[in-house]
């Protein structure tokens, strides 16, 4: 999500687009269950709250039959992965795929240990509707390799992990997203970049994950158009990034000024930052 100068061919459409899936997300404030980690509960729930959509950040497995069902779509980010929460990120992605409903895969540091790999595989074939992950991630779950991960950090660009993710895409059956610089969707054959967003907000913890939150917000409102949803999802939130960075005095203070700027979002503000396209 950190702007750079690599080639995206911008299409007029894609700021009407985005500004309709906000608007959407505003109108409908979809309800997102979120089963994700510690670390990232916060910012999640405030960046879902601050789009206009309602975030619930709920992983029991035993209130899964019962609350599932009415969430609009299901966040899954396995952070601090345990034993213990695998079961309901499953039950939860087993009840979406049976009636309907989106959900999104967060497969944080997916290659760092053999046990994160393989909770992350056994996702993947509950077929999500997204997977996002940063460019080691998705080249982890492409592979289905160790090692190529550093922690959380990614140690590849996104578009070192193009030809991956359109593997993955078409294995999986998901929109695969990989941010970056450059944030990379594809469906397996299509690949659009959005480039918008700072270099900052690497220095805030759980960004990556809150827009996997916002992309499962915007696949909500409309699912039929996934690919669309998610690139837009990533664009308005690079949108609130840049401008948020304009008051901020470091990462503290763009983390404040991110979820007031995703806020105050406006069509004018959309319309005229959201920088969407195909890649050459």
């Amino acid at each position: 999500m950190e702007s750079n100068s690599s080639q995206v061919r911008p299409t007029l459409e894609w700021p009407q687009k985005a500004w309709n899936l906000l608007a959407g997300v505003r109108s409908q404030s979809p309800l997102i269950q979120c089963i994700t980690n510690f670390v990232s509960m916060d910012l999640m729930a405030n960046t879902l709250l601050s789009a206009g959509a309602s975030p619930a950040m709920l992983h029991c497995i035993e209130e899964i039959p019962d609350f599932t069902p009415h969430a609009h779509a299901v966040c899954i980010n396995i952070g601090t992965l345990s034993p213990s929460w695998l079961p309901a990120m499953k039950a939860a992605a087993e009840l979406c795929s049976k009636l309907g409903k989106p959900w999104v895969l967060d497969p944080v540091a997916a290659g760092a240990s053999s046990f994160r790999l393989k909770a992350c595989m056994e996702l993947v074939e509950m077929k999500p509707t997204v997977i996002r992950g940063n460019g080691s991630e998705i080249v982890a779950l492409s592979k289905a390799s160790t090692g190529l991960t550093k922690g959380v950090d990614s140690i590849l660009e996104s578009t070192d992990a193009v030809e991956a993710a359109k593997l993955l895409a078409q294995a999986s059956g998901a929109i695969v997203a990989v941010s970056g610089a450059v944030d990379i969707v594809t469906d397996g054959k299509q690949v659009i970049g959005a480039r918008n967003g700072v270099a900052m907000l690497q220095k805030i913890t759980a960004t990556g994950c809150s827009v996997t939150a916002l992309i499962a917000a915007f696949v909500a409102v409309d699912k039929s158009s996934a690919l669309e949803a998610v690139v837009s999802a990533l664009s308005i939130f690079g949108v609130a990034a840049e401008l948020g960075m304009k008051m901020a005095n470091g990462p503290a203070s763009l983390r404040m000024h991110l979820i007031d700027s995703l806020h105050g979002l406006d069509e004018a503000a959309v319309l005229s930052h959201v920088n969407i396209g195909s890649l050459p």
